[in-house]
């Protein structure tokens, strides 16, 4: 899942795609690098950000979306949002998944995915965005995360939408500490017993740099060796900023592992 964030504030790329001819082009070099997915989003949710009106959300995303479609794009599009009112748009648009990082906060979402036959990620968070850092504190990180999730599983299936439509993410990085973190991806395994495909989301992350001591440009190698482990620990989707280095060792991964028939994709743009 290739990450295309229209916004002026992301904690990574922040406004170096907002403009939407340049958000089109860097979403078709991440399809032809290897994407199955673009992740089109139009709100920051890094640590402190403010939330922003469905309007300016929406000025900021459907151009994207349609130019995609029509440049041909044949990569699953994924529309970042938490309001089912940008959700329904984008889905007009051509989008065919919601990544909602607030597993349904907003009560019209689950319909609205419903409406537009689309797949749907519930990703747990601890607060808002703009509070998720605030000293977080678990009991069992793991154990409150996987109930979290399997009943937002319910909430979405109460609401219509079929569960085989539905993927779960950790949420790595929202509400955690670096130790949290840590956890979860060591544990990420113990997930599967939701019976769910993973989303798995450590791309550039602050916890690598805690680690590591890098600037977020310079992050891909912990970055990388993040995304390998979620692999051997059983994430389904990874959702980064470097697509084409991601892949490759994705590749050598699976070479090693032998668990999975992962190959790199074939082109998807025109």
């Amino acid at each position: 899942m290739g990450i295309v964030n229209v916004t002026p504030d992301s904690f990574s790329d922040g406004g170096a795609y907002l403009r939407a001819e340049a958000a089109v082009a860097h979403g078709l070099e991440l399809a032809n690098a290897g994407a199955d997915i673009l992740d089109v989003g139009g709100e920051s949710t890094r640590p402190g950000a403010a939330a922003v009106s469905a309007e300016e959300e929406l000025a900021r995303v459907i151009p994207v979306i349609e130019g995609l479609v029509g440049a041909g794009v044949t990569t699953r599009i994924s529309i970042d949002t938490s309001k089912a009112e940008v959700a329904e748009r984008a889905l007009m648009a051509g989008a065919t998944m919601v990544n909602d990082v607030t597993a349904l906060a907003d009560p019209a979402m689950a319909a609205a995915c419903v409406r537009g036959e689309s797949g749907l990620v519930l990703m747990h968070m601890k607060g808002s965005p703009r509070t998720m850092q605030d000293d977080p504190v678990y009991g069992d990180v793991l154990a409150e995360v996987r109930e979290f999730l399997a009943g937002r599983i319910e909430v979405a299936i109460a609401g219509g939408v079929p569960e085989e439509m539905i993927m779960v993410d950790p949420g790595i990085g929202f509400g955690k500490t670096v130790a949290h973190n840590l956890e979860l991806i060591d544990r990420l395994g113990e997930l599967r017993d939701l019976g769910r495909p993973i989303v798995f989301g450590a791309s550039r992350k602050q916890f690598i740099g805690a680690i590591t001591g890098r600037e977020v440009g310079e992050r891909l190698g912990g970055t990388l060796a993040a995304n390998v482990l979620g692999l051997a620990r059983g994430a389904d989707v990874l959702r980064v900023h470097d697509v084409a280095p991601t892949v490759d060792a994705l590749l050598v991964a699976e070479a090693v592992l032998g668990t999975r028939s992962w190959r790199r994709p074939e082109r998807t743009s025109a």
